[in-house]
């Protein structure tokens, strides 16, 4: 076998790493040279045996919050779905347009059933998210940034008759920075917000892809 010059280098270090290291992480350090960083599955894979990523999938993203929600911020369900179907699609899941999702819950107000917008749209799932709560601020503190929310995430399989069932449930129960509350001073209200639904999505997102194990800590916040 002919090892590349330029890998030399790298070979090295790696040995060296490893002759210091005990026998397990030896193992684990090993796997990861040769296979990559190990990576996690998706819930939504490991407990239907389906994924959002098979070819000929679609996917709608919707968003509910209540009234004592959407009093604070008004229109967090649209921008929650907007940026969990911006997610979705960053990691090659097929979903309706966010915006053309909005414009048809706006004609359609009466609507109640998920499986509503997935026989509009002809989609293969509906992603429903139950935002129950949702908040920017440390508790008892306006000048301290820490974002939470509490959502009820599940997925809704359209059928050839434009009907639909249950397959996926999941609560969701985020908070963020996770250590310390982050100085109101430090940047601006949106900033904030937008680096808090960012991390939400992300959050909601990995349900249904692949992620790695390092990006928790690289996420920690």
């Amino acid at each position: 076998m002919r090892i590349h010059r330029r890998c030399l280098p790298l070979l090295v270090i790696a040995s060296l790493g490893l002759a210091v290291l005990p026998g397990c992480s030896y193992i684990l350090f090993l796997g990861y040279l040769i296979g990559g960083p190990p990576s996690i599955e998706p819930k939504f894979d490991a407990e239907t045996k389906e994924s959002m990523t098979d070819r000929g999938v679609t996917v709608a993203v919707i968003c509910f919050a209540p009234n004592e929600v959407r009093y604070n911020f008004e229109s967090i369900d649209h921008e929650l779905a907007k940026y969990v179907t911006m997610r979705l699609h960053e990691h090659k899941i097929k979903v309706i347009n966010p915006d053309r999702v909005k414009a048809w819950l706006d004609e359609n107000k009466d609507w109640d059933k998920p499986e509503e917008i997935g026989s509009a749209f002809g989609t293969t799932y509906v992603v429903y998210i139950d935002l129950n709560d949702f908040s920017l601020y440390e508790d008892g503190s306006a000048t301290l940034y820490r974002g939470k929310a509490e959502a009820i995430v599940s997925v809704w399989k359209m059928d050839e008759d434009g009907a639909s069932e249950r397959i996926f449930l999941e609560e969701v129960r985020s908070r963020f920075p996770l250590h310390q509350p982050r100085s109101a001073s430090e940047e601006s209200y949106n900033t904030f917000k937008a680096r808090y639904l960012s991390r939400l999505s992300e959050e909601i997102g990995r349900l249904f892809y692949e992620y790695y194990v390092a990006d928790d800590i690289v996420d920690g916040g």
